[in-house]
């Protein structure tokens, strides 16, 4: 029949219009900012950079590698390398970013710089409420505010953050396998010096009477 699909769409209408002075389910809309509806686990909008502990700055998981910013399609990732390095969660000597700004006016939530880095150090973030007065300063932002927890990536990515730290894990049960063999290496080897000097020293002979 000609129209069925019309009428069927405003059946449906009509539906959820009087059924949502019954059922909150009903209801499509709601109370925005007041109210907010929870993202999904797989939704993404903008990077964050993950930190281990409390502190953001002995924390950050970034070795300002500059991969994230040569990938980066719309090129709006900025990183300088700090001159010094400080240890990382394997207590390895690392550099680290001495800025690491990303200008959200131009970012365009691919996930790329997220899918590319291999110290598992940035991730998209679930936040969208990004609406400021000044589009351009307002919208670029820097290492302290890009910095989140560990604990706020599991919250918002409970899987790809069991993950994480799974492979954070076995390179940080690895770094100290090889920490402790390196470790037994070398007394065995100042051990067997000791003994090659031990057996080299000449034997003192008795004293004629």
């Amino acid at each position: 029949m000609l129209g069925e699909g019309i009428i069927k769409g405003m059946a449906e209408t009509a539906r959820n219009f009087l059924g949502s002075y019954v059922s909150a389910e009903r209801l499509t809309t709601v109370q925005y900012p007041e109210e907010t509806i929870p993202a999904h686990e797989n939704a993404r909008q903008f990077p964050f950079l993950v930190y281990d502990g409390d502190d953001w700055q002995k924390g950050l998981r970034c070795v300002s590698c500059q991969i994230c910013e040569k990938e980066c399609p719309p090129k709006c990732i900025y990183i300088v390398k700090s001159k010094d390095k400080k240890p990382d969660y394997k207590n390895q000597q690392q550099f680290y970013p001495a800025t690491f700004d990303i200008d959200l006016s131009v970012c365009m939530s691919c996930g790329i710089c997220a899918e590319v880095c291999p110290f598992e150090s940035i991730k998209m973030d679930t936040d969208y409420a990004w609406s400021r007065a000044d589009r351009f300063g307002g919208l670029l932002v820097h290492k302290d505010q890009l910095a989140k927890s560990n604990e706020h990536y599991r919250k918002i990515h409970p899987t790809d953050a069991a993950a994480s730290d799974a492979v954070l894990a076995a390179e940080i049960a690895k770094a100290q396998a090889k920490a402790k063999a390196d470790a037994e290496a070398k007394a065995k080897a100042a051990a067997e010096a000791k003994a090659k000097a031990a057996a080299a020293q000449p034997v003192p002979t008795p004293a004629a009477s």
